[in-house]
């Protein structure tokens, strides 16, 4: 992939937004790229942290297992995404697995390079603190949702934020593509691909939504928001 391509996604990338050519230049250099193929393991758990990764092209999942071997999705990054970032600044492990969920590449860069990086330029370090807070506040919405809610609401809410991202005023009526298996949507909720497809189909049959292959349609707009709230 060629350097301008390389500063095309760092440009996205929330930690190194807002940045000068020459600075997202240099960095672009100093980077190192790897290609995964869909379902590769980029980095696991508990392994030490090298340096972070942005995603130049694809989409990788970052995702935690738990002692009965369920998956809990704790974010996916397309290009400009960053994985890694929080052991990169506290020198620790990896604090969750990440997979390429299609063919993807990554972008590479040493935390000894992010480092300095953010000293030369200071205005960087500011940008990566908010982007800490922003996933840091991410995750413990998360925690909440999964103390509080069950997968009827969580799956709500994961439906409204998906067709949100496409359509920004859902009304009833609206249709959006969701790209996603069952066992890829309950890996997001914290369930499992059974109680999924049960929750979908009581959708389905309520009438709240319609199914069609990859294509959700909202029918119900007011009933699906109120679930996020009100389990049924």
């Amino acid at each position: 992939m060629s350097i301008e391509r390389r500063m095309a996604a760092l440009a996205q990338s929330p930690l190194f937004q807002n940045l000068p050519a020459a600075a997202l230049r240099n960095l672009a250099r100093q980077g190192v790229e790897r290609k995964l193929q869909q379902g590769q393991i980029l980095f696991s758990a508990q392994e030490p942290a090298q340096g972070l990764y942005v995603v130049l092209s694809g989409s990788v999942r970052a995702f935690r297992v738990n002692a009965d071997g369920r998956e809990q999705t704790m974010h996916t990054e397309q290009t400009g995404g960053a994985l890694a970032e929080v052991a990169v600044f506290d020198g620790g492990v990896h604090p969750s697995s990440t997979m390429a969920e299609e063919d993807s590449e990554v972008l590479f860069l040493a935390s000894k390079v992010v480092r300095d990086f953010l000293l030369q330029y200071p205005q960087a370090a500011l940008t990566a603190l908010e982007h800490l807070a922003k996933k840091l506040r991410a995750v413990a919405a998360l925690a909440e949702q999964l103390a509080l809610k069950d997968v009827g609401q969580r799956l709500a809410q994961l439906l409204l934020d998906e067709a949100q991202r496409k359509v920004p005023n859902i009304t009833d009526g609206v249709s959006f593509s969701l790209p996603l298996s069952h066992t890829q949507i309950a890996a997001r909720l914290g369930s499992v691909r059974e109680v999924v497809t049960r929750s979908l189909q009581k959708l389905v049959q309520q009438k709240i939504i319609a199914i069609r292959g990859h294509r959700v349609s909202i029918l119900h707009a007011a009933a699906l928001r109120a679930l996020t709230e009100n389990s049924r």
